[in-house]
């Protein structure tokens, strides 16, 4: 259920940053339209909606410090404001679990490519993504790589 949480948190910060919408608002559209609700005869999953909230929190909450460690994870020629900006929502809600710390890294890792991997089946964003939330999670935590 942390999965599809995962998932409706990145479609929140796209839709935030996209339509310049609050942070309430769209969290009451996902929980009240998405989480569970069925259109047109598919069912969307339930999702875990506490977790959803705490992810989308600390993103915003936290953006300028996760912006600043996805910056260090980039090529200086490719700062954060020229991503993707799917991609930069998988950033900020990959790095709100990783500053956190509630999730071991290697799992948001692995849980934020395979959103990627949703967002886009066919293409390298996926080993984009590993690598800068490597990098990111590496920073943030350090001692959870340590051998």
């Amino acid at each position: 259920m942390k999965s599809a949480a995962r998932l409706y948190a990145v479609q929140a910060l796209f839709q935030m940053e996209a339509s310049d919408q609050t942070m309430d608002a769209v969290r009451e559209q996902f929980v009240e339209h998405r989480f569970g609700a069925t259109y047109e005869g598919d069912q969307y999953a339930q999702g875990n909606i506490a977790h959803f909230e705490t992810v989308i929190y600390e993103a915003v909450n936290q953006q300028a410090l996760i912006d600043q460690m996805t910056d260090r994870a980039l090529a200086k020629k490719w700062p954060i404001d020229r991503i993707d900006p799917t991609i930069r929502a998988i950033f900020r809600a990959a790095g709100a679990e990783l500053v956190k710390q509630n999730t071991p890294p290697k799992v948001a890792i692995s849980e934020y490519v395979d959103v990627t991997k949703a967002f886009f089946p066919e293409g390298r964003e996926a080993n984009f993504v590993n690598a800068v939330l490597d990098h990111m999670a590496r920073e943030a935590n350090p001692d959870a790589f340590a051998e």
